[in-house]
């Protein structure tokens, strides 16, 4: 059977994902600075004999794997490869030598996968029909998102995929564990700057001034209501602000302005348009009302992402065949965000968590942490299943 090959040749290969995985992690590259990353993978595709194309976005590639009859079907299979900039805790070998950046999200975990998944699939070409189209992405870390400009220099087209698979690493899960959700899964993300301005002055004699501080903490609170009496309860919506400075303020000194920075995400694209008129018309009444002056500016970022329902229940029969029963889970709703909602919005898309804890091991840390890492045991589903999905979906 080609799903015991498939196996196999993970646990053949599953040393040098390790080694791939590890160097990934020691050179982790911003977003938009992946040149070393695209350099390293556009090597090892050489080296696997899979062609394929560079410079898409950036440091963007993308490959083919041609099986029999490859005008048939076309599957993609998507990962990221940027880093964040964080400071690595771990003392471990292959801990960063970029300071100050880290592969804190998984991605060199998403890349050693698809790594692994573009050999296996090469190596077994010859028994499955249709194409396999290989995405490596840069920067989902920063907007706009790799993935918005990969797709408008066309690297969904010749070949279009009819479906397209991504996998995130989930520390929560156990290695060896997936995750999966049809339907809306992940929301929109937007920033929110504000700026308020009034008149400064000694704190004590604010009969003087128009406090910004005032006027801010006022936005703030009534803005919740966007929330809590706007949004309609059905759909998740999640308001908030992050960070405030008053620069020139003090114990005894009113400031001139205040500024304020935060997120909307929201999962319904009607809703999330409405609330940012609702936002910025508040934001500015509020301001006026009380003397001052608000400038309201809502940088647009990702899309909600949609597991495509029919894609995702296959895809979750395919992680069961695979598997086991009891390695597959339901995941909940999240308001987190992420660049794949945008192939999401082209095509069918499923959107899937891999599981990377291990309790016993003490790899618990949550993405974006500076200790987080994972029970590299994770490669073999990581890449293994990458490549199931795919030629099961070919079928």
């Amino acid at each position: 059977m080609i799903q015991d090959k498939i196996k196999q040749l993970a646990k053949d290969f599953f040393e040098e994902m390790v080694a791939i995985r590890r160097h990934l992690h020691q050179f982790p590259e911003l977003s938009f600075q992946e040149v070393e990353t695209g350099k390293f993978i556009s090597k090892k595709l050489t080296e696997f004999g899979i062609p394929h194309k560079t410079g898409i976005a950036g440091n963007g590639i993308t490959a083919l794997i041609e099986g029999k009859n490859p005008g048939k079907k076309t599957v993609a299979l998507r990962a990221d490869m940027d880093a964040l900039p964080i400071l690595e805790a771990n003392d471990v070998d292959y801990k960063s030598k970029n300071p100050g950046v880290m592969h804190a999200c998984g991605h060199d975990v998403h890349t050693t996968s698809l790594l692994g998944a573009a050999k296996i699939l090469n190596a077994l070409k010859s028994e499955f029909e249709g194409t396999v189209k290989l995405i490596f992405q840069p920067a989902e870390e920063k907007l706009p998102g790799g993935a918005s400009i990969m797709i408008k220099e066309g690297a969904l087209k010749n070949p279009k995929p009819d479906s397209i698979f991504g996998q995130h690493v989930h520390p929560p899960l156990s290695a060896g564990k997936v995750g999966l959700r049809a339907g809306k899964y992940m929301a929109s993300a937007d920033e929110i700057y504000v700026t308020v301005k009034g008149r400064g002055g000694h704190g004590a004699m604010p009969h003087e001034c128009v406090d910004p501080v005032l006027i801010a903490a006022n936005i703030l609170v009534q803005l919740q209501q966007i929330v809590s009496r706007n949004a309609d309860p059905t759909t998740p919506t999640v308001l908030t602000f992050g960070k405030i400075n008053s620069e020139g303020g003090n114990t005894n000194v009113i400031p001139n302005e205040v500024r304020m920075e935060g997120t909307f995400r929201t999962m319904d694209e009607n809703w999330r348009k409405a609330a940012h008129r609702k936002m910025k018309k508040m934001a500015e009444n509020i301001a006026k009302s009380m003397g001052g002056a608000c400038e309201f500016d809502i940088v647009k970022g990702y899309p909600f992402l949609i597991n495509e329902e029919q894609l995702t229940q296959r895809a979750r029969q395919y992680a069961v065949e695979y598997l086991g029963e009891k390695n597959v889970v339901e995941l909940p709703i999240r308001m987190t965000a992420e660049d794949f909602a945008y192939y999401s919005q082209e095509m069918p898309a499923c959107f899937y968590r891999l599981g990377t804890g291990n309790v016993s091991k003490g790899i618990t840390s949550p993405v974006h942490t500076n200790t987080f890492d994972v029970d590299e045991t994770c490669l073999l589903p990581g890449a293994g299943l990458l490549a199931w999905m795919a030629v099961r979906e070919l079928d």
